[in-house]
């Protein structure tokens, strides 16, 4: 049997604890749907009112945490409650607004500010700061979208990058538990109360692998973590980098009558979807991200994306999964956004996130942190231009070097884009800048045949020799580029024989469409010719 793994790390608070796993950084966040106390999406979008109501709210509730509190408690909550009052943070997060940023993102990239500059601090008491900072950010947006924080069960012990002040005043340590910190401080508010309750504390454990439950045991005497057979060290953190761009695996292979390899994915709108992926699909090749991330207030929470992204990517194990970036704009808006003026205008996917790149940071932060648990691809909607591209890449990288300033682990994922805007479609061999390219035929069609939304559906059929046909031309513009298709057009099997003669070779489709598709591609020709005997 195999031993378990110790690892050393630093003593924050002398003493033992053992208990389940508890993991900080995979918060099971409901959906805006799931919430029936969530705030309506109005009030995260009402002004600055909506702030102060926010502020109001969570300094009241770092009062009720401060009744019967101990002094040493107390000062911590009366600095927290100071910073909520300090004039300076609301002068800042109103100058964002004045300059058109939504109040959710006003507040946290105010707060973000802030953190980064205590962050880069030379001593290390300052450096300590940020968490606290971070914990009355989270606090307020919580407040702002009606989800307060929750707490995590008795005896548990906590694992994660940091903890929030706030969260361990709140939690009831009577009955056992400690805390394991990938870095931490021994001056942090959080070491301080640690040693005044006598929980066992051990900071600098770098990342580990656990799955919530695990039995962990913390030696704050000696300073190491004690997990069972099977957890491991999680590789440190490396430069961001672009690995390969080809998102095809053989786990979900299948061959046409004639032999040539096809692979068939799923698309998906929610993470239970995952569970449709079984070991006869190749991944999942569109992730729908507008679908999970509804409102205004889940954009801007960069930790509740996180645990979507990673949840997808752990289901899907070694098998590849393609996640959009947010789709929004026209017909599809952000709960909380309807009345800004990018939307008035028209301005829909990549275009509407490249001028509120407030709400591209956060996803793209999001999603570097994903990518390193499991086969991340991201791509881009409703691409028109090369630079479109160009200016997202640069923002990925922007966001991938101040992770790494902050040592949070991340990886660069490949990019690719959308082929559903015919001016796109017409030029691919212009992309260069795109890693792999995925055809969307629903909007491919609309704009082809210039249909209204509501009547797509009667014109798909008669603009399908169009969509056809401009497909197997943009097809040999790709130069050898991953290439896919993951409309409507791909799960009916009448299409078929024409996208595989256009050279299409990757399909996702809705899961329940896949034994369909599955069964036409083994009785078709890699020609779309039908096999002898069908």
């Amino acid at each position: 049997m195999a031993e378990p793994l110790r690892l050393k790390a630093k003593s924050a608070s002398p003493g033992i604890a053992s208990g389940p796993a508890f993991l900080a950084e995979e918060p099971k966040a409901p959906s805006a749907a799931e919430r029936p106390d969530a705030a309506p999406a109005s009030q995260a979008a009402g002004g600055y009112g909506a702030l102060e109501k926010a502020i109001d709210i969570s300094i009241g509730e770092l009062e009720h945490l401060a009744d019967g509190a101990d002094a040493q408690s107390r000062d911590i909550i009366d600095f927290q409650i100071e910073v909520l009052r300090d004039p300076s943070i609301a002068e800042a997060t109103g100058a964002r607004m004045e300059a058109d940023e939504n109040v959710v993102f006003a507040w946290v990239a105010t707060l973000d500010a802030y953190i980064g500059e205590l962050e880069a601090a030379d001593e290390e008491q300052m450096r300590a700061r940020a968490v606290d900072i971070l914990d009355i950010k989270n606090r307020v947006l919580g407040a702002l979208a009606g989800t307060p924080i929750a707490d995590f069960p008795p005896g548990s012990v906590f694992i994660g990058k940091d903890m929030e002040p706030s969260r361990f005043l709140a939690h009831d340590w009577s009955k056992g538990g400690g805390i394991a910190l990938f870095s931490g401080s021994t001056a942090g508010h959080v070491a301080l109360l640690a040693r005044a309750k006598s929980v066992p504390m051990v900071i600098g454990t770098g990342r580990f692998s656990a799955a919530d439950g695990d039995p962990v045991s913390v030696d704050g005497n000696a300073g190491a973590v004690i997990l069972q057979a099977g957890s491991m060290l999680i590789p440190p953190l490396v430069p961001a980098q672009e690995p390969a761009g080809d998102t095809q695996t053989t786990g979900g292979e299948l061959r046409t009558a004639d032999g040539v390899p096809i692979l068939l994915s799923i698309n998906i709108n929610d993470p239970a979807e995952i569970d449709a992926l079984d070991p006869a699909t190749a991944g999942v090749g569109l992730m729908r991200s507008e679908f999970s991330i509804t409102s205004v207030a889940d954009a801007a929470n960069e930790e509740r994306q996180l645990a979507i992204y990673r949840r997808v990517l752990e289901q899907a194990g070694d098998r590849p999964v393609t996640i959009r970036m947010l789709d929004i704009g026209g017909d599809k808006p952000l709960a909380g956004l309807e009345d800004l003026p990018a939307l008035a205008s028209g301005l829909r996917g990549i275009r509407l996130l490249l001028a509120r790149p407030e709400i591209a940071r956060v996803q793209a932060r999001a999603l570097l942190r994903a990518a390193v648990f499991g086969r991340l691809s991201v791509m881009l909607p409703m691409v028109t231009f090369p630079d479109e591209i160009d200016r997202m890449r640069e923002l990925f990288r922007e966001e991938a070097e101040k992770l790494g300033r902050r040592a949070l682990l991340h990886r660069m994922p490949p990019i690719g884009m959308m082929v559903e805007v015919p001016a796109a479609a017409l030029m691919l061999d212009t992309f260069g800048a795109a890693a792999f390219f995925s055809f969307g035929t629903n909007d491919l069609t609309q704009y082809l045949a210039a249909s209204a939304r509501d009547d797509l559906d009667a014109d798909a059929g008669k603009a399908a020799p169009a969509v056809l046909r401009l497909i197997a031309q943009a097809v040999k513009l790709t130069a050898g580029k991953p290439v896919s298709i993951c409309g409507d057009m791909a799960g009916n099997p009448s299409y078929l024989p024409g996208l595989l003669a256009a050279g299409l070779r990757h399909f996702s489709v809705a899961p329940a469409r896949r034994p369909a598709i599955r069964s036409a591609i083994i009785g078709l020709n890699a020609d779309g010719t039908r096999a002898a005997g069908e």
